[in-house]
C-alpha cells in the first residue's frame, strides 16, 4: 500500500520526504531513522525538550542553537541535524513529531514493512514499543513498523492503524460504546 502521496500532502509530510530523498540519496535511510527513532525517545521521555519543541517565545536564533546542542548532544546525523534547522528557522519544531512519523512509514515502505501507527495517551516508552512490536507482528504476521503519537483524550489505551484496518483499545472508546449502551 503505497502512503506516499497522503504523506506529501501535509507539511511534515514535505519536510520529511525532503529528509528521505536525501538520505536515500546519500545512502543513510538507516542513520537518520536511528536519529528520529533517538529523538522520539529523549522527546517521550523529557518535558524539556517537549517544551523546547512547542515553545512560542522561543526566538527562531534561540530554537536553532537549543536544537543544534540538543542534536549534537544526541549525536545525531547530520541530515536530521540539518532538517531540525530549518524547522526551528521557520518556526515549525511542533512539527518533529509529525514529520518522524511521516519519515518512519516512508523508511519502513522502502525497506517493504509493515508501518503501524500507534496513538496512546502518554508517551510510550522503547520497552513498550518493543513489546507493541512483537504483539503486532504476531497478529500480521510480518515485521511492523511503530510511528507513535500521543492524544490525551484517550485517557488510556491505544488506538492502533495498520493500513484500512484499525485496533481501538483506548478508554475514550470503551467509555462511549458503555454511554451509547445505557442510552439504549
Amino acid at each position: 500500500m503505497d502512503h506516499s502521496s497522503g504523506i506529501r500532502a501535509s507539511l511534515a509530510g514535505r519536510y520529511a520526504t525532503a529528509l528521505f530523498t536525501l538520505a536515500e540519496e546519500n545512502k543513510s535511510i538507516e542513520a537518520v531513522q536511528t536519529s528520529l527513532d533517538t529523538l522520539s525517545g529523549a522527546m517521550a521521555e523529557s518535558e524539556d525538550l517537549r517544551a523546547l519543541t512547542s515553545s512560542p517565545v522561543l526566538s527562531r536564533i534561540d530554537a536553532g542553537k537549543a536544537v543544534a546542542a540538543t542534536a549534537k548532544a544526541m549525536k545525531l546525523d547530520s541530515l536530521t541535524t540539518n532538517v531540525l534547522g530549518v524547522l526551528a528557522a521557520n518556526r515549525r519544531l511542533d512539527q518533529i513529531p509529525a514529520v518522524i512519523r511521516a519519515f518512519t512509514t516512508l523508511a519502513s515502505g522502502h525497506r517493504g514493512e509493515i508501518t503501524a501507527e500507534v496513538t496512546s495517551a502518554h508517551p510510550l516508552d522503547k520497552k513498550q514499543i518493543t513489546a507493541l512490536k512483537a504483539q503486532l507482528k504476531k497478529r500480521v504476521g510480518s515485521d511492523v513498523s511503530v510511528s507513535t503519537a500521543v492524544d490525551s483524550s484517550l485517557l488510556g489505551g491505544l488506538v492502533v492503524k495498520i493500513g484500512s484496518q484499525m485496533i481501538d483499545s483506548s478508554i475514550k472508546t470503551r467509555l462511549n460504546t458503555l454511554s451509547q449502551a445505557m442510552k439504549g
